[in-house]
């Protein structure tokens, strides 16, 4: 009798990833969480601010107009921090997107569909329940569609280190995972839906020195001061096109080749990995933190004005769609997911953990406040409300979370132990060299 074939094993959602793939998770990890402290910081920095007493000084810097306004580059402060430095956010973004889907998780398709999959059903399902909420409140309302859609992978990072680090590493992989296809769909929505006034022969202008720039990384140039302007000369003209500068910076991202070339004496990291390397601590301790400072201030007029805040649909939308849609979403389109297809739930793990997880990707902050002002305008009334329910239910989706994963965290801390054991003394856990 002819030997049959044996079936493909099922492929494992949230299984170990290998050593040096832990390894990197846990090193963006300790940059994300310091990240997302400086970035809770400003936040109240600017809040405090805000309302206080010299209130008037804080929307007047905000207001402070710099730059040349013959290029359409006078813009204000608030403005250079929401198209400038954002783009060194998305540049980074852009890195990470690339990295993630050439030498990553993503390059599997057997691995890569159910976070992918799980970052759609997470923002298709708040974008829905906003629209719900906001039918009978005007059109007006409806610009604001997309702005519980986002997780903010800084301060939902930070909540884990808060909760404690003794859940699966897988879990957190899954988390970046996800929030790396969710900031992919982002920009797609800024640049399709969020940008108005297209200018057709400024978008054709701003290729050539992205070309040039992609050009020069190709051949592993990595000279800044050539670098530096032809990514600046991209980014003016993108801004200048019409659509949001900040896609510029992804476009600039995913220019960078990720694995090294291999010729002698090229540093072994690949040049998209060099650059992560270099400016993610200026994205996450400065670029984004600076950002938030400018936006996040919202005058909130004490308790009867946060009353009439929440009260707008707008705002309830948004705290619906960010606590109940984000955790449908992600957990509702896992679960389907894994019962059509081939892919399941790792051995060790238990729904309960994916449902924290899903909570925990309703903590959104930079994104959706940056698609708050480009839906509302900065300073409008809905503008305001709108900051408000983000920082209202990415708080209530933070401390849901938390209450799930920290007791999942009495559950997990004898298996870190033993996985930490190393018996052979070969420096690898001898978790990862398991049979």
């Amino acid at each position: 009798m002819a030997n049959r074939p044996h079936p493909a094993a099922p492929s494992k959602v949230f299984s170990r990833s290998s050593f040096p793939e832990y390894q990197r998770i846990l090193a963006i990890l300790r940059t994300e969480t310091v990240g997302g402290a400086l970035l809770l910081a400003a936040t109240v920095a600017a809040l405090v601010w805000a309302n206080s007493p010299v209130a008037d000084g804080y929307f007047a810097l905000r207001e402070v107009k710099i730059g040349y306004a013959p290029w359409n580059l006078e813009l204000s402060l608030g403005h250079w921090a929401s198209d400038g430095l954002l783009a060194v956010f998305f540049f980074i973004a852009g890195l990470e997107l690339k990295r993630e889907f050439v030498a990553g998780e993503l390059r599997k398709p057997a691995k890569a569909i159910v976070p992918v999959a799980a970052a759609v059903g997470g923002v298709v399902l708040p974008a829905l329940i906003y629209v719900v909420v906001n039918l009978g409140a005007g059109a007006e309302t409806l610009k604001g569609w997309a702005i519980p859609t986002a997780t903010d992978i800084a301060f939902a990072l930070a909540v884990l280190a808060v909760i404690n680090t003794h859940l699966p590493a897988a879990l957190r992989t899954f988390l970046l995972t996800l929030a790396v296809v969710d900031d992919l769909i982002a920009i797609g929505i800024i640049a399709f839906f969020y940008s108005s006034g297209l200018e057709p022969l400024m978008l054709l202008a701003a290729l050539v020195p992205l070309a040039l720039f992609a050009f020069l990384v190709q051949k592993r140039v990595r000279s800044w001061y050539v670098l530096l302007p032809l990514a600046a000369a991209t980014w003016a003209f993108v801004h200048a096109s019409g659509i949001h500068a900040t896609v510029a910076g992804v476009l600039l991202g995913f220019a960078v080749p990720v694995v090294a070339s291999g010729k002698k004496g090229e540093p072994a990291a690949g040049l998209a990995e060099s650059f992560e390397h270099r400016l993610r601590p200026f994205s996450a301790g400065f670029a984004v933190p600076v950002f938030a400072f400018f936006s996040a201030g919202v005058a909130l007029g004490g308790a009867e004005g946060l009353g009439a805040a929440l009260r707008d649909p707008v705002a309830i939308g948004i705290i619906l769609a960010l606590v109940a849609g984000k955790t449908a979403g992600v957990f509702g389109t896992t679960f389907l997911v894994t019962k059509t297809t081939r892919a399941r739930l790792d051995d060790g793990l238990a729904w309960i953990d994916v449902a924290g997880l899903a909570m925990l990707a309703g903590v959104g902050f930079t994104v959706s406040l940056l698609i708050a002002e480009l839906g509302f305008g900065s300073g409008s009334p809905h503008d305001d409300h709108a900051k408000v329910a983000i920082l209202a239910g990415s708080l209530a989706a933070a401390v849901l979370a938390a209450v799930v994963l920290r007791t999942r965290n009495r559950h997990y801390r004898n298996l870190a132990r033993e996985e930490e054991r190393d018996d052979d003394g070969d420096g690898v856990p001898d978790v990862f060299t398991r049979a």
